[in-house]
């Protein structure tokens, strides 16, 4: 019982947050209608305990990423528009990654150790060629959004990489659309003033989305050049 609770503990309690997340309606007000409603007394309280408010809005962030909540991109925008560009970005870049590595190691607290023993030497080999180049395959993950977060979070957490190794490619892949969507919340005073709607599409325009291909493929570099050596060594 007490290894069961070791091991599953921290995964119930996970998930028992979570749903009581959805039943207490904490996730309807992660909005940016809530943000356009609450602008003024948000940022009336953030002048007067501007360190205080940065410390909860880390904390509320870091709590929903680790809970894979809905709200990740309305708190980015939120960070923004209440800290500025630089440090809500940089304060939403850390809470995503303190997020993140929360589920990261639930599930390989929970999971890890039984995926091992069933799947047998074909997920070792398979994990081995992942770890050595762990940083750049979740480099690229992080830079372009093709996989949802929680989804890179949960399959990271089933591999046995290092967790430093985690932190630094989801910091340094997530700092980009950090600091773009962080940028755009800046700007939501004025948009909410004048009846806009911010362009939440905007990491997918071609003047984003293209240099961080660009970074994705270069990160993926060392792999190819690994694969390739490996070939003309096998064929020689």
């Amino acid at each position: 019982m007490i290894n069961f609770l070791k091991r599953f503990g921290p995964l119930l309690v996970l998930a028992a947050l979570v749903v009581l997340a959805f039943a207490s309606g904490v996730t309807n007000h992660l909005s940016l209608d809530e943000l356009r409603a609450n602008r003024e007394t948000l940022n009336a309280f953030v002048i007067a305990n501007r360190w205080l408010a940065l410390a909860v809005f880390m904390a509320v962030y870091v709590a929903v990423a680790a809970l894979s909540l809905p709200g990740a991109l309305f708190l980015t925008l939120a960070g923004g528009l209440l800290f500025g560009p630089w440090l809500g970005g940089a304060a939403s870049l850390v809470s995503a990654t303190l997020g993140a590595s929360i589920v990261f190691l639930v599930c390989r607290t929970a999971f890890g150790g039984v995926l091992a023993k069933r799947a047998g030497s074909g997920l070792a080999r398979l994990e081995e060629g992942i770890a050595r180049d762990a940083f750049s395959y979740l480099l690229v993950l992080r830079l372009v959004p093709a996989a949802p977060f929680f989804v890179v979070n949960i399959a990271a957490g089933l591999v046995r990489i290092p967790l430093t190794t985690f932190i630094l490619a989801s910091l340094i892949g997530m700092a980009p659309g950090s600091l773009v969507y962080s940028s755009l919340g800046a700007g939501l005073n004025h948009a909410f003033a004048a009846g806009q709607e911010p362009n939440l599409s905007i990491i997918f325009q071609p003047q984003i989305l293209l240099p961080l291909i660009g970074l994705a493929l270069l990160s993926l570099l060392p792999i190819i050049v690994r694969r390739v050596r490996g070939k003309k060594a096998t064929t020689a």
